[in-house]
């Protein structure tokens, strides 16, 4: 059997695995291990034209870590990203993924990782890019990552949805406030050692900080971690199937038509390490 290779597609994240086709994820005993080795090296793993359906993207999944569910959908594992409201009734609220986010900021524990693979792409925009929050870290200056340690940021479901809606009704402003904000540190001390920095549409406010110098930090912070130097822009195509480490992965999605088939199935990996 041949070496299954991962190979760089960006200076700072992303690779395409190479050697893997739908049986082999699904049977080779160390294919596991070794995906799990290669996302915390390069934060995204890009697996072309892999053509899986539902039953075997849970499969796949199911072998990495612990798959979370949605008991409304079925199967229960999947979760369709599309805008189309008939498809996903909380489509209105994927608007938010327009813009650089970490999933899970409002939780105690973030997810570890979403798997997604392609079933219908848009005509225009859609395209996923990342950028590496550890690669965000690493770039500060001594001085900014003494700073940025000390530095503690509220996030909220509200601060994200204000940038793609800036005028709610109460009963949007309700829903978006019944999720409670969650205080983060700004750099997450990771169990394996390495530190990151939490930012994103979700971060609204530094604690203890002026509003208008707080959302300067905050910023200047992402435009930078953000920079076109540090992104790998996925270009996705019917059977593609992408994972990234949401722990060490800033994302988002260019926008797209609302009316656009584009339509991704995720499945998502249970966290087990909150930021500290």
């Amino acid at each position: 059997m041949s070496a299954v290779t991962a190979e760089r597609l960006g200076d700072s994240v992303g690779a395409a695995v190479v050697g893997v086709d739908r049986d082999r994820l699904l049977n080779d005993q160390d294919l596991p291990a070794w995906c799990l080795e290669a996302l915390e090296a390069n934060g995204v793993l890009v697996f072309k034209g892999l053509h899986v359906d539902d039953t075997a993207q849970v499969a796949f999944s199911k072998r990495l870590g612990h798959v979370e569910l949605f008991p409304n959908n079925d199967p229960p594992e999947i979760f369709r990203v599309t805008l189309d409201p008939a498809k996903n009734p909380a489509a209105a609220y994927l608007r938010g993924t327009f813009d650089w986010h970490i999933d899970g900021c409002t939780d105690d524990i973030p997810i570890m990782a979403t798997i997604l693979s392609a079933h219908a792409v848009a005509a225009s925009g859609g395209e996923t890019e990342f950028a590496s929050s550890y690669e965000a870290y690493e770039s500060l200056s001594a001085d900014e990552k003494a700073r940025a340690e000390s530095i503690r940021v509220v996030h909220s479901i509200e601060a994200s949805q204000r940038m793609v809606n800036t005028d709610p009704s109460p009963e949007e402003l309700a829903l978006w406030r019944s999720r409670p904000s969650k205080e983060h540190p700004l750099v997450w001390k990771h169990q394996s050692g390495r530190k990151s920095l939490v930012l994103g549409a979700t971060a609204g406010q530094v604690v203890g900080m002026e509003p208008d110098e707080s959302r300067a930090l905050l910023d200047d912070l992402l435009e930078r971690s953000t920079a076109v130097d540090r992104v790998y822009r996925h270009e996705w195509e019917v059977g593609d199937l992408v994972i990234w480490d949401n722990r060490g992965v800033l994302h988002r999605a260019l926008r797209y038509d609302p009316s656009s088939p584009r339509d991704m199935h995720r499945t998502t990996l249970s966290g087990d390490e909150s930021i500290q």
